[in-house]
């Protein structure tokens, strides 16, 4: 069984050690690295040839604090998943951090369940919005992101029906299922997705899809 990698983010040490237990009570989590600050896991990754698939981010951190450390790590290494972890529940919160290409969002007080949820969800479709996310991103990246549905930017029936199926946060093999296609097909969709809407994740696909009125969830 490949275990999910995870490191944890986080200055609150108290916090992070019962969370780090909590974790590796489950036979399919390893907890990989754990760090105090941004620039603590930022070097991590540098340094270390074995990466994590999702870190845990922490929002308020010192030296480096969570939010302009996942902007590095997206850039730098984009296959690892960022999950923001945060007492800060706040509309401006979450909707700057999937901006900026966080692959979930779960505030502090979320059950254990709720986090084991939002982790498997984020490895086996790429993200998870839930309701309260999803709602903030129709109210406030719309008005904010400066990507535009150029009419130069067009898709094909079949990237649409994709498209909406990853709004919808199905995975690669239930989009296949669906539209009785393999899943290396719709992984090319996928990416030529990627490429015409200049989205760096899927993600970055449903802000595009619900910013330019190609779904309304």
């Amino acid at each position: 069984m490949n275990k999910i990698k995870l490191l944890l983010a986080d200055d609150e040490e108290l916090f992070r050690k019962g969370i780090s237990f909590l974790l590796q009570r489950h036979e399919n989590i390893q907890i990989l690295y754990e760090a105090d600050n941004g620039n603590e896991v930022v070097e991590y990754l540098k340094s270390s040839s074995i990466h994590p698939d999702i870190i845990l981010m922490d929002l308020k951190m010192p030296l480096l604090n969570g939010v302009e450390a996942t902007k590095l790590i997206n850039k730098e290494f984009p296959s690892i998943k960022i999950i923001a972890l945060t007492s800060y529940n706040t509309k401006s919160f979450i909707a700057n951090m999937i901006d900026i290409g966080a692959a979930s969002y779960i505030v502090k007080n979320s059950s254990p369940e709720e986090m084991i949820t939002t982790i498997n969800q984020v490895i086996e479709k790429g993200f998870y919005y839930n309701e309260v996310v999803l709602n903030v991103i129709q109210e406030n990246l719309i008005n904010n992101r400066k990507n535009i549905f150029f009419e130069e930017v067009i898709l094909t029936k079949r990237e649409r029906e994709i498209l909406e199926l990853i709004c919808n946060q199905k995975s690669t093999q239930q989009i296949a299922e669906k539209l009785f296609i393999s899943p290396r097909t719709v992984e090319g969709h996928r990416n030529n997705l990627l490429l015409k809407t200049d989205s760096q994740n899927s993600a970055g696909l449903v802000v595009f899809a619900i910013q330019n009125k190609i779904v309304i969830l």
